[in-house]
């Protein structure tokens, strides 16, 4: 999509060397967002702190529900499978970029790997009882709370002890974390490539970028309905997930107020120099001495950027505006 002719005299390395560079220089970014992930399972096994509790307290004595409204299955389909495959797919819609797609996944991944991760952290930490314990810890008919003080885990009689060691991981929601760190994510990417704080005010850009976190909303306010939770657990957990999300989205991506907020940041490594050879299709390449600024979204000094077959200098905004005529012919977005 964006093709590169160098200026007179001067010659690139080949896109293969660049390539195998790029792909070196990103690969522990894979290698360690993950593994917040794999924490999350890991971690769910450890029994945690179990805090006091009241036999008495009505919020505790809800129904064990076996059969949850939105099971963790699921979950992983809203909070990752359905973000990544909406994204690729606007992806091709609107910029067409494989560095994009690079990006957007990436993004997805440490957003969710860092909610999940903090979220179980938490959860073994507080030991917050779920409104179901008393139905999961099946302690003897008649039990009463000592005369001076509360029951302990010691009065139960569940067989299963990973129904029991749940019990106590209400704080905060797990399923409301994840749904809306990887559903944020979504309408963050959503907004930047419709432009929407572009200060024009559109309705329909608004109900677009929002109605991801509808089925966010909705993840979350099941869990109540299954009373896995209690609805500060849940509060706590979009809270989470959305600061997550916001997070990783500015680690590869512009700010939403930017003029080429449907762009992400360029790549950290630089091409070389050496025999000529054009970039690999669909890949937005910037100066080689000098990485490219941001003026109306991050701020920096002049640079000069690449884009269809010319370089040119930022002056007042000139290569963002450069960037919009670009884009617009070569993909059909439209910048509105």
């Amino acid at each position: 999509m964006f093709s590169f002719r160098n200026p007179a005299g001067s010659h690139r390395a080949p896109s293969h060397i660049y390539d195998r560079k790029l792909l070196f220089s990103y690969a522990p970014d894979w290698c360690v967002s993950p593994r917040p992930r794999a924490a999350f399972f890991l971690l769910d096994e450890f029994s945690g702190f179990k805090r006091e509790f009241s036999v008495s307290d009505s919020s505790l004595r809800h129904t064990f529900a076996v059969h949850e409204r939105v099971p963790d299955p699921a979950l992983y389909v809203i909070a990752f499978l359905a973000p990544l495959l909406l994204q690729w797919s606007i992806n091709l819609a609107t910029v067409r970029s494989w560095w994009d797609a690079h990006n957007s996944a990436l993004g997805l991944v440490l957003s969710l790997s860092l909610a999940g991760s903090l979220t179980q952290v938490i959860k073994i930490t507080v030991g917050r009882p779920r409104p179901d314990l008393i139905s999961r810890c099946n302690p003897d008919s008649g039990t009463v709370d000592p005369t001076f003080g509360l029951s302990t885990v010691a009065i139960c009689h569940q067989s299963d002890r990973h129904i029991l060691n749940d019990g106590f991981k209400s704080f905060p929601s797990g399923h409301s974390s994840l749904s809306f760190a990887g559903l944020t994510f979504l309408s963050l990417y959503i907004a930047g490539k419709l432009h929407l704080f572009d200060t024009r005010g559109y309705t329909h850009k608004a109900w677009l970028c929002v109605f991801p976190l509808y089925g966010a909303a909705l993840v979350a306010v099941s869990r109540t309905m299954d009373y896995r939770h209690h609805w500060h657990d849940v509060l706590a957990g979009s809270f989470l997930g959305i600061v997550t999300a916001c997070f990783a989205y500015r680690q590869y991506f512009r700010s939403l107020a930017s003029k080429t907020s449907h762009l992400p940041y360029a790549p950290r490594t630089q091409r070389l120099e050496g025999t000529h050879d054009h970039p690999a299709p669909g890949l937005p390449f910037y100066h080689t001495l000098q990485r490219p600024t941001d003026t109306e979204g991050d701020g920096g000094a002049s640079d000069v950027e690449l884009f269809g077959d010319t370089a040119r200098r930022e002056e007042n905004g000139q290569v963002e505006r450069g960037w919009e005529q670009a884009h617009s012919m070569e993909s059909g977005f439209s910048h509105s």
